[in-house]
């Protein structure tokens, strides 16, 4: 599965007395729908995940997976302490039709957390898991940085497919992506190299009334009108595309895929070996946070680099020091529904969402 590109890890909208209010999630998942965003993200610490019930964080799982555009990578963040609950919500997410699922590091009890119990966590969760799993580590939250070594010996599991590493550490990024080369991988892509996932194609089969029945091998060469089926058709061709519906797919290498979560060290990252991120930043301003990665992806460094400056300062106060509530007032700040946070979480004072603001000023969504 194509990880690149920017994910937003979108935050749980709530009521001022607490409930969720699902019809503000909605309308957000519906807004990023239509960025340049890669895909969406749910139940991500910017989501306040651990601070929902179990029933809520299924319910916030349906809820955005409605309202999600069709061609938008879907991943959900299911990581909870123990292997077991972690697997039935990564279940319940595969019935809903997520395209990955998100799972952080246990932490907990710290003492415990060795190479072996890390290694066995993921593994047994991957073995069970029907979707692809994100490794997810993020040292801030959680108090556990794991190690980059853990990391390169995971990637080689074949239902592991990336990780998201949030500890800011550029370096450690560049050893993972470097650990990992040898490994490889093919994704289905568009021509246009997006991703295509698994529930992309069976809605694109159900639509063209074929049930995957009618998908076929093309030769690039017979579509782009150089020669005939029946002559490309007569030995195998490595260049092949399927085609499905009205879309046409390819393969792509991809790789063990790294990305990364802070939004001021984008550009270094992706230079470091990152592929992509998922960026709390990306809550209020997806497209700010694109432009990097296009600008990178297109070649032109001091574009990137321009970019990167332009929000680098606003990344790390907004989302580093404020946090989910500075976040949820960038949102507000930029027409989402940002809203309150819940305890104990505290709102922002007034001086503070007066810095939010000025940050923003020329960064607005």
């Amino acid at each position: 599965m194509l990880l690149h590109g920017i994910f937003p890890p979108i935050t749980t909208p709530f009521y001022p007395d607490g409930n969720v209010y699902y019809k503000k999630l909605e309308s957000n998942v519906d807004r990023y729908s239509r960025t340049p965003a890669a895909g969406i993200v749910v139940l991500g610490s910017t989501g306040e995940a651990i601070l929902l019930s179990d029933q809520e964080r299924r319910d916030v799982l349906k809820s955005a997976r409605e309202a999600a555009a069709p061609h938008k990578v879907l991943i959900a963040g299911t990581g909870i302490e123990s292997a077991i609950e972690t697997l039935r919500l990564t279940e319940y997410a595969a019935e809903l039709g997520y395209d990955a699922a998100l799972i952080r590091t246990p932490h907990y009890y710290k003492k415990q957390m060795q190479p072996a119990n890390i290694l066995a966590f993921y593994r047994t969760v991957a073995d069970r898991s029907r979707l692809p799993v994100i490794i997810y580590n993020f040292p801030q939250a959680t108090g556990y940085d794991m190690p980059a070594e853990l990391v390169i010996e995971l990637a080689d599991h074949p239902n592991i497919v990336g990780i998201k590493e949030s500890g800011g550490d550029v370096e450690k990024a560049r050893k993972m992506a470097e650990g990992t080369r040898h490994i490889r991988r093919s994704a289905t892509v568009t021509e246009t190299f997006e991703a295509v996932t698994p529930r992309m194609m069976s809605a694109l089969a159900r639509s063209s009334g074929d049930n995957g029945n009618g998908s076929q091998l093309v030769p690039v060469a017979v579509l782009a009108g150089e020669a005939s089926l029946e002559k490309s058709t007569n030995k195998p061709s490595s260049a092949a595309v399927t085609v499905i519906g009205s879309l046409k797919t390819r393969q792509k290498e991809v790789g063990f895929q790294v990305l990364v979560g802070a939004a001021q060290k984008l550009h270094a990252s992706l230079e470091a070996g990152a592929v992509g991120a998922i960026l709390a930043f990306a809550c209020p301003a997806p497209t700010a946070c694109y432009e990097i990665y296009t600008a990178w992806k297109e070649g032109d460094a001091e574009l990137a680099l321009l970019k990167q400056q332009r929000l680098a300062q606003a990344a790390q106060r907004v989302v580093g020091d404020f946090g989910v509530p500075g976040v949820k007032h960038g949102m507000d700040f930029n027409g989402y529904y940002g809203g309150p946070s819940r305890l104990p979480l505290l709102p922002l004072t007034g001086e503070m969402k007066a810095e939010v603001e000025r940050l923003l000023a020329d960064i607005r969504n």
